[in-house]
């Protein structure tokens, strides 16, 4: 039976063969299973046949479908982050979309705040992975830096945004405004709150809104 795989809004369907379907199956077992090896075990720990085990597969299949284990890690943080396998960028995703047109400085942070919460309730563990083996493996370190460099350009574009909107603080540009934002609403940020302090995810989104309304915006916004 075939499926429909929808690449983009407003782009037709694509009807996907049995063959095709399966390869897409087969990744996503591996994929799963990968993610949950890594979050438990440790990256380094995790070999290419324990994937294979808890996949079900053999190891010529994972090698076949991922080439390598540091393939394998990127493909699950990147669906983690996006939350689905269509290949829409971050900053053409609609939360970011809205955000961003959205002509309320205060209810674009919020919206800043439950899309990047949205991505941590996913992807957390796999960035924090990625983070700890940063240290010792450096093609993790080099993703690692990849996506520093990518949530510091999304902080960016909401900074600019601000100052379009005249709610920046007096004195604070959108470059520092980027960087507190990158700061409050790092993996890191949160995984000590919530996974190491046992904050809730609501708990943190409210501190984390009022943080960025309190450091970026003009006082009058939020008295």
């Amino acid at each position: 039976m075939s499926q429909t795989r929808r690449h983009q809004a407003g782009r037709a369907p694509e009807k996907e063969d049995g063959r095709t379907a399966r390869a897409r199956s087969t990744r996503a077992r591996i994929t799963a299973a990968a993610t949950d090896l890594f979050t438990t075990a440790g990256y380094t720990a995790t070999s290419i046949t324990a994937v294979a085990d808890k996949a079900g597969v053999s190891e010529q299949t994972v090698y076949y479908a991922f080439g390598t284990k540091r393939a394998i890690l990127t493909t699950a943080l990147d669906l983690a982050i996006a939350g689905d396998d269509e290949p829409v960028p971050t900053l053409e995703r609609p939360w970011v979309r809205d955000a961003l047109a959205d002509p309320d400085p205060l209810r674009q942070l919020r919206r800043q705040v439950v899309g990047a919460g949205d991505i941590y309730l996913r992807a957390a563990p796999l960035l924090d992975v990625v983070r700890s083996a940063a240290t010792t493996d450096p093609d993790l370190a080099e993703v690692w830096t990849t996506n520093l460099q990518q949530r510091l350009t999304v902080q960016r574009v909401f900074a600019d945004a601000l100052a379009r909107k005249a709610a920046l603080r007096d004195g604070l540009t959108a470059e520092a405004a980027a960087d507190i934002a990158l700061a409050l609403l790092s993996p890191e940020t949160y995984n000590l709150l919530v996974n190491d302090r046992g904050w809730t995810h609501q708990r943190w989104y409210d501190w984390a809104t009022d943080a960025l309304a309190r450091l970026l915006t003009t006082p009058d916004l939020h008295a």
